[in-house]
């Protein structure tokens, strides 16, 4: 709970290695280029990004270069995701880290098609909020994502975070559109509430990953 007065330690995140049951979350790395390129490899799973899918193990070591600039920055803390098997599945991060105010996002999020609507999705998202609030102490986590994609929308909805409001061209992506942005939060009296939640999907989820289905996105399954 937030208080008025905070005797808490300081809010920092850093570098961590978070693993549950079907998923660990490391420090991405540019060693992880050339498996993150291959988890990657369909376009479709960047077709809400900012960026456009890498080509290349090049690229894919330039687009984590920048994640890693900024995170030399204090600005976020990219991870690597990997299934029960240790084979990289995509990544995510926190960022808009704001210490005074305790709070920060969980965006960039990106999965491979074999790994969608199973219990990586669902526990990446389990870990990134439970690592924040429980051991960081943080008071609000934010999501965002594209106003065209409604099943991430539906997705962020069930988990039981608040819709606060859009923010109307905000961001241009790397097909040229300047796409609208919704806001979702998630207070820290609303995490226990939001942590039985994702333990029930976790228990209906597919373990292991297998053909992609069609179908509206499962809790966690977030491209933003």
């Amino acid at each position: 709970m937030s208080r008025a007065s905070d005797a808490r330690p300081p809010f920092e995140p850093r570098p961590v290695t978070l693993r549950g049951r079907h998923v660990t979350l490391e420090p991405l790395a540019r060693s992880h280029a050339a498996e993150l390129l291959e988890a990657g490899r369909d376009p479709a799973v960047w077709r809400w990004l900012p960026v456009a899918a890498p080509a290349s193990v090049d690229e894919m070591a330039a687009w984590i270069d920048v994640a890693l600039k900024q995170a030399s920055a204090g600005e976020s803390l990219p991870f690597t995701i990997r299934d029960a098997a240790g084979r990289a599945a995509g990544s995510t991060r926190y960022l808009d880290i704001r210490r005074p105010d305790r709070g920060l996002e969980i965006g960039w999020t990106w999965l491979g098609k074999p790994w969608q609507r199973t219990a990586v999705n669902t526990e990446c998202k389990l870990l990134l909020l439970r690592h924040a609030f429980v051991e960081l102490g943080a008071v609000r986590v934010q999501l965002k994502t594209d106003a065209r994609n409604l099943p991430s929308q539906r997705a962020i909805e069930r988990v039981g975070a608040v819709r606060e409001g859009v923010l109307r061209r905000n961001m241009r992506l790397w097909d040229g559109h300047i796409r609208d942005s919704v806001y979702y939060a998630i207070l820290d009296d609303e995490w226990p509430a939001v942590e039985q939640r994702l333990l029930r999907f976790l228990e209906r989820a597919p373990a292991r990953p297998g053909p992609a289905r069609p179908g509206p996105a499962r809790p966690g399954e977030v491209s933003c």
